[in-house]
C-alpha cells in the first residue's frame, strides 16, 4: 500500500515533466534551423544579395522579380523553407514572420498581378488566403505540428494519473 502511495506523486510529476518539454523548441533545435540559411547544398546558384536571411527579409529589387522568379532563386528558397520547417515546426523569423508567411510572399511577389516584385514579407499574412502551392505538398495533406498528437497523448496521460491520484 505504501510503495502504490508514493508511486502516484512520481507518476504525476513525470507527466507533467514530461509535457512541459514537449512543448519547448531548445536554442539547438533554433540554430540547426537556422543552419538552412548557409547549407551550400541548398544555395547554390541564386546570388547571394537575393537569398532569404534568418531575418525574414527577401530583399529582392522590383526589376529583378523576373530574374528570382524565373531563376534558381526561387526553387532554391523553397528549398530552404522546406529545410526550416523539417528541422523546426513552427520556426519564427526574427521578424516576427513565419515559414509560411514567407511562403505567401513568395507566391504574391512572384504572382502575375500587381503585387509582382514586392518581396516584403509581412508577419502573420498566412491568416489571408494561402495560394495552394504555397501550403501543401502535391498530395494536398498540410502536414501540421508533428507535437500535437504527441501533446494529446500526454494530456490523456497527465488525466489519467489525475483520476489515479483522487482515488
Amino acid at each position: 500500500m505504501a510503495s502504490s502511495f508514493l508511486l502516484k506523486p512520481w507518476c504525476f510529476s513525470l507527466a507533467v515533466l514530461y509535457f512541459l518539454a514537449s512543448l519547448c523548441k531548445s536554442a539547438e533545435s533554433y540554430s540547426t534551423a537556422t543552419s538552412c540559411f548557409i547549407n551550400h547544398n541548398i544555395y547554390v546558384r541564386c546570388q547571394e544579395a537575393y537569398r532569404l536571411s534568418a531575418e525574414g527579409e527577401i530583399s529582392v529589387p522590383p526589376q529583378a522579380a523576373e530574374d528570382f522568379c524565373g531563376g534558381p532563386c526561387l526553387v532554391e528558397t523553397r528549398l530552404v523553407l522546406d529545410c526550416v520547417e523539417r528541422m523546426l515546426h513552427g520556426f519564427e523569423f526574427y521578424n516576427g514572420a513565419s515559414v509560411l508567411d514567407v511562403r505567401f510572399s513568395l507566391a504574391t511577389a512572384c504572382s502575375h498581378t500587381n503585387s509582382r516584385g514586392d518581396f516584403h514579407v509581412r508577419p502573420n499574412q498566412s491568416a489571408k488566403v494561402v495560394p495552394d502551392d504555397a501550403r501543401f505538398d502535391d498530395y494536398n495533406y498540410d502536414h501540421g505540428s508533428k507535437l500535437s498528437v504527441v501533446s494529446v497523448y500526454l494530456v490523456g496521460l497527465l488525466l489519467l494519473s489525475l483520476t489515479v491520484l483522487l482515488l
